[in-house]
């Protein structure tokens, strides 16, 4: 039997759960799942290396599902504290939060094992609440973490399994502290696993503080040295920031083009794309930190349900989407380096798929580029030039010839698309449609900016006593004298202040 034949069986895992992800049409290992199982289950410390998009949920999350004690199994009784969390998976975003946990839900669908994801911009009732019911196992970010313990309505003291899933975002979002001081709650007798696709100093000296004899499983076939996989076709070109919205405009009109992700280095950034996008005819949606919880989960969900193809995000979400078909992703800008690079380009060729990886340089971030290029040794150290225009575009991404950066109207047929077309529509007839677009957005800043100035302009109006067209309003000079002295103003410095006429009598002395 090759590994290739291999189920998850044939590496102790139990039955009822091999039996939950054939439901789901899981039934052979990833290399690094393959790697991992024999040595989780059998409750050794793990640090764990594998490129983004190779499994790594599985390979912690079955042990952990596993290895916890069931209300059903005969061992149940003799907890000091049933219904105590007994393993504990902490992850650096929300959205990674929310992806696992549905995960390991899928696999413990048929195994005696509640599963509870914990992560801010939410209320914390309701995650009491089912922290009260009872939950084998615990996955959530540090921030609400070390909150509900502080309350002590997170019970720490039972956990034998404790995972550390993308330690090195941790370390870049200051996370780091937080990690330890959860590490510090829990009891010392138990099993650590770190995971992730880089492995910093930091991280490393942070681990082996926390851990006993780890094994290093680093999951890679012998003639790919790379840290990004041979499955994603990377394209890198020198653009210029004018050019970019036609430039990917036209990359989203390629052939075999499906969901795509594109990440920007700004929130305005995202929202600005995002909008600019809809308005050439594209189902795209954006995900960045100035959207609450709920708009977070609202746009993925859209996203993984095919209500919207496009995705316009920033490093936030890079962590936590997990759709296996997603063909392209586009850096919109050179990432800062090469972890997030990896990080990025791996949200396509999942699961053993294909994809396509463009990134966008301008020329100021060339330098930065040739350090990305050299770190992961990827043969492009000085991108090629190129406009929407340019041939090889054409040639590199399978675009037709002739495509332009917007969308024909007959191609729009996602469900975002026709319920916002007339919108777009009434966008090109200037800026007061273009104003009306912006307006008209789901509750955002610049929404309600718009909104506000528009109830400004209708109030100077009125009180100057002139219509639309400039002739004076008859119904104006009917006003009570003191409502038509009233006025607002807006001062240099953006301050709102109220200004009234002295009486008639005052002015004359």
């Amino acid at each position: 039997m090759t590994e290739e034949t291999k189920t998850f069986a044939d590496y102790g895992v139990r039955q009822d759960i091999c039996d939950a992800l054939a439901d789901r049409g899981i039934v052979h290992p990833f290399p690094i799942q393959s790697l991992t199982l024999p040595v989780a289950l059998s409750g050794s410390d793990i640090i764990g290396q594998a490129k983004t998009g190779t499994g790594k949920t599985l390979g912690f999350g079955l042990p952990a599902i596993q290895r916890v004690v069931g209300r059903e199994d005969a061992a149940w009784d003799s907890l000091v504290s049933p219904g105590a969390p007994q393993a504990l998976i902490v992850v650096p975003t929300r959205e990674l939060a929310i992806q696992v946990g549905s995960d390991l839900e899928a696999a413990a669908k048929k195994r005696n094992a509640r599963i509870v994801t914990l992560y801010g911009g939410v209320p914390y009732e309701p995650q009491v609440k089912k922290l009260d019911a009872g939950a084998e196992i615990i996955v959530g970010t540090p921030g609400r973490l070390i909150d509900l313990h502080r309350q002590k309505k997170l019970n720490l003291s039972q956990v034998k399994i404790v995972v550390l899933d993308e330690a090195d975002e941790m370390l870049d979002l200051g996370f780091l502290p937080d990690v330890e001081r959860l590490l510090s709650a829990l009891p010392e007798v138990r099993q650590t696993m770190l995971f992730s696709a880089t492995m910093p100093g930091p991280v490393l000296t942070m681990a082996r503080r926390y851990m006993t004899k780890p094994m290093h499983i680093q999951a890679s076939s012998p003639d790919d040295e790379s840290l990004t996989k041979k499955s994603i076709r990377q394209v890198i070109y020198r653009a210029h920031p004018l050019d970019k919205d036609e430039l990917v405009g036209r990359i989203l009109r390629a052939n075999g083009r499906g969901r795509t992700i594109i990440f920007t280095k700004t929130k305005r950034s995202a929202a600005k794309l995002s909008e600019e996008l809809q308005s050439r005819g594209f189902a795209a949606g954006a995900l960045h930190g100035d959207l609450n919880q709920g708009a977070r989960e609202q746009a993925l969900r859209a996203f993984r349900e095919n209500k919207v193809d496009v995705l316009v995000a920033t490093d936030v979400a890079a962590r936590g989407i997990d759709v296996d078909d997603v063909t392209h992703v586009i850096n919109f800008q050179c990432p800062e380096d090469e972890k997030t690079y990896v990080h990025r380009v791996g949200r396509t060729g999942r699961a053993a798929q294909t994809g396509t990886a463009v990134t966008l340089v301008d020329w100021e971030d060339v330098h930065r580029w040739s350090l990305i290029n050299k770190a992961l040794e990827l043969g492009v150290p000085e991108p090629v030039e190129t406009y929407s225009s340019s041939d090889h575009l054409f040639a590199d991404l399978d675009i037709p010839a002739g495509t332009k950066g917007r969308l024909p109207k007959e191609e729009q047929t996602l469900e975002g698309i026709d319920q916002s077309g007339q919108m777009r529509e009434d966008s090109r007839g200037g800026r007061g449609g273009e104003r009306a677009r912006r307006g008209s957005g789901d509750g955002g800043r610049g929404g309600r900016g718009d909104r506000s100035r528009s109830g400004r302009r209708s109030e100077e109006t009125r009180s100057k006593g002139k219509t639309e067209g400039g002739q004076s309003d008859p119904g104006e000079s009917k006003k009570p004298r003191r409502e038509r002295e009233k006025s607002v103003e807006k001062t240099e410095g953006g301050a709102r202040r109220r200004r009234r006429r002295r009486p008639a009598k005052k002015n004359s002395d």
